[in-house]
């Protein structure tokens, strides 16, 4: 995502600063301005850049826990943002290991939330559900047998509009140790949410739309196939054969998971892209005649095209990947985007461009 710049000194500053480190200001997002306020007025009043106020209070997730930087108007519905209002089960914040690991999966799921909202898309709640409507929820669950043992009980996943996610994923070497375990080139809690919320998306808009699950069938197979059998044959002893068509091994495993994973990257794809243009990153090839390595930012990627989007990411992860390796670093974007991969992920930003909700909070400015 693009730098927000703190609207009291102008200093810029990461999407889950609290207090800006330049003149010490008290900070809080505000997903219809997409951009910070701050306190002011011995701290009792938020404004903008310009020093307009604003009815809005802090999430009650900051209040009760110190755990989240959203701000809420003070009409709303709910004393929760827009990302806490979908959590239904938070952790046992009694074990010590537990709030830390916690706020870590907030922060993701905030930078989760900020591009789904950037995108437009529908975002009801459990409470909201209505038939036809699945809403969108998060059980983050504290798992014993995972911290004391190794051997997690509680598994992460998706049902039925629910998300569910093992603690122990907030701890850096434990899901470092299960990523080389899976044999994956890429694990982090951003990652897990972007994977899931991809099958919470096709339950909501795919499934749903008989033309739309038609044209994915297509592309990804028929999802009627049995997901218990497709699972024992991925993880069997020969397990299947990763091809060119699929962005990842566990895209491999059924047309859930493949549709799951191919959301995920081009969920991926929005921020990196974003970010990139926010800082004005635009590689050029230092050799005039190698022109593949030029690439122009000068698009929403919100709402480019995927083939658009795969052409700036080819130039821009090679540098991305370049300055990794001159720190000793495994590559920060380990992915080639065939021309299969790039149909699938144009199905995914197709399918979100036609649920897009205007006008939406997020893109107020």
């Amino acid at each position: 995502m693009r730098p927000y710049a703190c609207p009291n000194c102008h200093r810029l500053n990461h999407f889950e600063v609290r207090v800006c480190p330049g003149c010490r200001a008290t900070l809080g997002y505000d997903p219809a301005l997409d951009g910070f306020r701050f306190l002011a007025d011995n701290a009792t009043v938020w404004r903008d850049i310009d020093g307009e106020k604003a009815d809005v209070v802090v999430c009650a997730n900051n209040n009760d826990y110190g755990i989240c930087n959203w701000l809420v108007a003070t009409d709303d519905h709910t004393p929760m943002c827009r990302a806490c209002r979908h959590n239904r089960t938070i952790p046992d914040i009694t074990e010590p290991s537990v709030p830390p690991r916690w706020a870590k999966i907030e922060e993701a799921k905030r930078r989760l939330f900020h591009t789904l909202l950037k995108l437009g898309l529908p975002l009801e709640t459990k409470a909201q559900e209505r038939p036809g409507v699945q809403g969108l929820a998060f059980d983050f669950l504290y798992d014993p047998a995972a911290e004391q043992a190794g051997n997690p009980q509680i598994a992460t996943g998706h049902d039925s509009g629910l998300v569910t996610l093992n603690l122990i994923e907030a701890d850096d070497a434990e899901r470092e140790r299960i990523r080389h375990k899976m044999g994956e080139p890429y694990r982090t809690l951003l990652g897990h949410f972007r994977h899931e919320v991809g099958h919470h998306f096709w339950s909501r808009l795919v499934e749903t739309d008989e033309d739309a699950l038609a044209a994915c069938r297509e592309l990804f197979g028929d999802e009627r196939v049995d997901y218990q059998q497709s699972m024992q044959e991925h993880y069997g002893e020969r397990g299947k054969v990763w091809t060119d068509d699929y962005v990842s091994q566990y895209a491999t495993m059924h047309p859930w998971e493949d549709f799951a994973e191919t959301f995920a990257h081009y969920l991926h794809m929005v921020d990196v892209l974003a970010t990139a243009d926010g800082f004005d990153l635009a590689p050029s090839s230092p050799y005039g005649r190698r022109k593949e390595f030029d690439v122009s930012l000068g698009f929403d990627p919100y709402s480019a095209d995927a083939k658009t989007l795969a052409e700036a990411m080819g130039p821009l992860s090679f540098a991305m990947n370049a300055m990794n390796r001159s720190m000793g670093l495994p590559d920060l974007y380990p992915f080639h985007l065939s021309d299969m991969i790039v149909a699938k992920l144009d199905f995914v930003q197709r399918v979100l461009a036609g649920a897009r909700e205007e006008p939406h909070e997020a893109q107020a400015a």
